[in-house]
């Protein structure tokens, strides 16, 4: 297969949270109960957002943390300050996931740091807006499918013979899913195959004890839409079409993200948690 490298010149994607403003709100808003204690957890893109927010949840309950992140260095560090901020351990790995040589090596040099595998959390994505489905070039639609789905299951291939029972995988789908998106008809496209990848995973797996499940976030406020082609008029009104009538915050989202993690999910598999800002969806 030919490689698909990043396209980090037609747009400012994957975007630094260093340099977004006003900044996301990452923070756990609760003190931890070691729900996730003695666990390792691999989180992709997890330099900024949603994997930020849920690497500092999974630090404060007790699991150590691999960042997976494409180059913006200066996140993954802080990220990294954050988890070691919770008393818990850190490695970060740099790399385009969508790659499978880099999600045999994310798998690898975090069980040889960790000697364990316990949940993994796919959530590196991209996404590029275009308004007629004529704009999107062959190169845009191989990578996005690249990284929001070959990536992921890259890093569940990589990671499976290290899972044992009590393991869980949770992957980061899209209300895009469920409602569409006139603007990004690639986006939203690969949000379907990883929820039928959720469905079917689960189905493979859940004999073995691991559960499957996903999360549909809304629109939250990550650098993945301001520096993923949105326009100045469509940021100016972000989330404001929710019934809630605002955009979320990453730490809005990470707590479904924990949930399916840990014991408080143990018979949930196959299933799509909704953090959306009450949009009402089937599934």
């Amino acid at each position: 297969m030919t490689e698909t490298t990043p396209m980090i010149n037609e747009d400012s994607l994957p975007g630094h949270e260093s340099k977004l403003e006003p900044k996301p709100e990452w923070q756990p808003r609760y003190q931890g109960s070691d729900r996730l204690a003695g666990k390792v957890a691999i989180i992709s893109g997890a330099d900024s957002g949603i994997g930020r927010a849920v690497a500092a949840l999974y630090a404060r309950e007790g699991a150590d943390i691999a960042i997976a992140y494409l180059l913006e260095d200066d996140d993954a560090a802080e990220t990294k300050k954050i988890v070691e901020a919770e008393g818990r351990k850190a490695i970060t790995i740099r790399g385009d996931v969508g790659d499978k040589k880099t999600a045999d090596r994310i798998a690898s040099e975090t069980f040889n740091a960790f000697g364990r595998i316990d949940i993994l959390v796919n959530n590196a994505g991209e996404q590029h807006p275009d308004k007629d489905i004529t704009d999107i070039t062959e190169e845009q639609l191989r990578r996005t499918f690249q990284t929001n789905f070959f990536g992921m299951f890259f890093l569940t291939q990589a990671v499976r013979p290290h899972l044992k029972s009590g393991a869980a995988i949770i992957n980061c789908t899209s209300v895009t899913m469920y409602q569409g998106s006139k603007e990004l008809l690639d986006y939203s496209s690969t949000k379907g195959a990883i929820t039928a990848f959720t469905r079917s995973l689960s189905e493979n797996l859940i004999g073995d004890g691991i559960r499957v499940n996903a999360v549909a976030p809304g629109p939250i406020w990550t650098p993945l839409n301001p520096c993923g082609g949105a326009s100045p008029d469509k940021l100016a009104h972000f989330g404001e079409s929710t019934p809630m009538g605002r955009a979320g915050q990453p730490n809005e989202v990470a707590p479904s993200f924990l949930f399916l993690a840990c014991e408080d999910s143990s018979y949930m598999s196959g299933q799509v948690l909704h953090p959306n800002g009450g949009i009402i969806v089937n599934g």
